[in-house]
């Protein structure tokens, strides 16, 4: 079978991205970035790739979406016994990538990960739809199920003991990646695409231009 994949090409010439014209701080460059993808209507403008490392050296990367950022590094929830979150505690080193693809934009952020408070965790979980809060309690994240019916049945008896006011399961919570590297990306003509990294040195962010 052949679809000719290795012939698919792209010509990049939507924007462009230069020394002068980017930020001072890449939280900055992220916000402007973020702002003009949700503006642009693309898909899930908050989808981030999230990439970590297990015990054995494996690699493993899913999509989570991002709930919030500042000063502090980007914050995500998730189940803290699902395979991110169990290889997070052993290895708390983790990579995001955000791909707007209309945009022909690619943000790689780099960095330690720790837990976020629990106050900041229950402030958010009350802010999650009911199904969503029940969803937490019924699901055992990246555990091998025989059906669907299990998850049914388990969201069906965690809506009956809680009813409107589920709390925060103690194995769920939020992460948050303290970025050390930044990497803006952005899609040119003849594949001499633009490259701007952001590396934190000695507390402070040295911006410089990687060649494609």
């Amino acid at each position: 079978m052949d679809h000719h994949i290795a012939d698919h090409r792209k010509s990049y010439e939507r924007a462009e991205l230069d020394e002068l014209a980017a930020a001072g701080l890449p939280l900055a460059q992220f916000d402007t970035w973020l702002q003009q993808a949700i503006a642009a209507q693309v898909p899930e403008p908050n989808a981030m790739t999230l990439a970590t490392v297990g015990a054995d050296g494996r690699p493993s990367t899913r999509v989570v979406l991002i709930k919030g950022f500042d000063e502090q590094g980007i914050v995500w929830y998730s189940n803290f016994n699902s395979r991110k979150g169990t290889e997070l505690a052993g290895n708390p080193m983790a990579a995001l990538q955000f791909h707007w693809v209309e945009l022909e934009r690619v943000v790689r952020i780099e960095g330690a990960v720790q837990r976020v408070s629990d106050a900041e965790a229950d402030a958010y979980f009350a802010s999650r739809p009911l199904d969503s809060r029940i969803g937490a309690w019924a699901s055992p994240q990246s555990q091998v199920i025989s059906t669907r019916a299990v998850l049914v049945a388990q969201a069906a008896r965690y809506a009956a003991k809680f009813a409107l006011s589920p709390p925060r399961p103690p194995h769920w919570g939020g992460f948050r990646l303290v970025p050390d590297c930044w990497e803006f990306w952005q899609g040119r003509k003849s594949r001499l695409h633009d490259r701007l990294r952001y590396r934190l040195q000695g507390g402070h962010w040295l911006r410089e231009r990687l060649a494609p």
